[in-house]
């Protein structure tokens, strides 16, 4: 199948950053492998926005690893979604949880989880996660377990 006929209008072209927050950039594709569950994990170590009270930047790591359904998202259009944060100005607890609602908005999700690793600013650094297993199902029950034991052994923090 096309690109086109798949709805994939970003891969394979010119690359145009929106300048403004935009879920609409993201594209999905058909997963081929609807019989199986696996995790699709992305790692972005360059995600900007901007603080909503001092209009500073704040520069993060931001990790979704979901177990799709019928549809996975494209790589280069995440890309230019998580760069369309770039100018837009959210507390990090709500970057995470907006990213995760588009995401399962697009894709209709098994499960999802996102985080985030913002680098510190006044000396603290925050690290929000959140995360949705599809309702009625052992994705439910999954996402219940990973949040009550998402961080019962934090990683060793020497990087910031």
């Amino acid at each position: 199948m096309k690109r086109e006929e798949e709805g994939l209008v970003h891969l394979g072209k010119k690359t145009n950053y929106p300048t403004t927050y935009d879920p609409s950039v993201l594209e999905s594709f058909e997963n081929k492998h609807q019989g199986n569950d696996y995790f699709i994990k992305f790692n972005c170590p360059e995600f900007t926005s901007l603080c909503p009270i001092t209009g500073q930047p704040d520069f993060a790591t931001i990790t979704i690893s979901y177990i799709p359904d019928k549809r996975c998202v494209e790589s280069k259009s995440l890309k230019l979604y998580l760069f369309s944060f770039r100018n837009h100005g959210d507390f990090h607890e709500d970057v995470v949880n907006i990213i995760m609602k588009d995401l399962i908005a697009l894709l209709d999700p098994r499960y999802i989880e996102v985080w985030g690793k913002f680098l510190p600013r006044g000396g603290i650094s925050i690290d929000p996660y959140c995360n949705y297993g599809k309702p009625g199902t052992q994705y439910e029950e999954m996402a219940n377990h990973r949040l009550l034991n998402h961080d019962l052994y934090p990683e060793k923090v020497d990087n910031r």
